[in-house]
């Protein structure tokens, strides 16, 4: 519990941002971006339909048809996720518009709905929506990338909002909000998951490593080699680490052997051991 903690305060305050985007500029404009939440607002304006109950129903609904396709833990974050947001969505439905400006609306909308749906996913969350359509639909259509899949369906709810609403300039709002919300995900995944591999190479490989092994929450790999120049034995370090731990590592290598080669590398995707593949 006490390793979750941080993850799940990280979780309510994205949601809180991605409530924020939707109950205060994406909803009251009728600017529809897509995915469950798109539904959602379509619900609420035409319907009546509170956007919390809407969202919490599709999502728990969803998460039912995907019991055997999604993991343990993803359901159990994806609930988290899902109910801050249901939640937030009924309080912040509360207050009076931001704006009435439809530019203003998909901008800002789309920002902060990026930006809050970029955090909760950074902190291993979900969300749901996109998320489960896009698994569930891949199960029938195994060659089609997720990517595409949600593009598709963005598009297609996105699209009924000029049936809907009898508004082209809704489905130009809603691209742009779309688009917005997108660029915002991949920049605040990108910040706040960066991760580094070092790769050490040095002639006192047990110092360093045990070093490394005691004092952070990161393992060592090590692994025997020979200098091309010289054909001394040398020995290579392997570690993964988040992007802050960068400095840290690199006084303690140093500290231990001032002549070690060290090369940093930026990694895309890193799995266990305290790293999460991010929904």
């Amino acid at each position: 519990m006490k390793n979750n903690i941080k993850p799940i305060l990280t979780t309510i305050l994205g949601t809180i941002f991605t409530a924020i985007g939707i109950s205060l500029f994406l909803s009251p404009n009728t600017v529809v971006s897509g995915g469950v939440s798109g539904i959602s607002i379509i619900l609420y304006n035409t319907l009546g339909v509170p956007m919390g109950v809407s969202y919490a129903v599709i999502n728990i609904v969803l998460l039912v048809l995907g019991l055997k396709v999604l993991g343990k833990r993803f359901i159990l974050w994806t609930l988290l996720g899902i109910g801050s947001l249901s939640i937030f969505l009924e309080i912040f439905a509360l207050i009076p518009p931001a704006t009435e400006n439809l530019i203003v609306a998909a901008v800002f909308g789309g920002v902060l709905y990026g930006l809050g749906i970029g955090i909760t996913l950074a902190s291993g969350a979900s969300t749901g929506g996109g998320d489960i359509i896009g698994r569930l639909i891949q199960t029938k259509f195994k060659a089609l990338p997720i990517g595409k899949i949600l593009m598709i369906v963005d598009g297609i709810i996105i699209g009924s909002s000029m049936f809907i609403f009898d508004s082209l300039d809704l489905v130009f709002f809603g691209a742009i909000s779309m688009y917005l919300s997108t660029y915002a995900i991949d920049k605040v995944i990108g910040t706040l998951n960066v991760s580094k591999i070092a790769f050490v190479i040095t002639d006192k490989g047990e110092e360093i490593s045990n070093k490394i092994i005691t004092t952070s929450p990161r393992g060592v790999t090590m692994i025997d080699a020979v200098g091309g120049y010289t054909s001394d034995n040398k020995k290579v370090l392997f570690c993964a680490m988040k992007n802050k731990e960068v400095p840290e590592f690199q006084r303690k290598v140093l500290e231990i052997d001032e002549n070690a080669f060290v090369v940093f590398a930026k990694s895309q995707q890193i799995l266990g051991n305290g790293f999460y593949i991010y929904h």
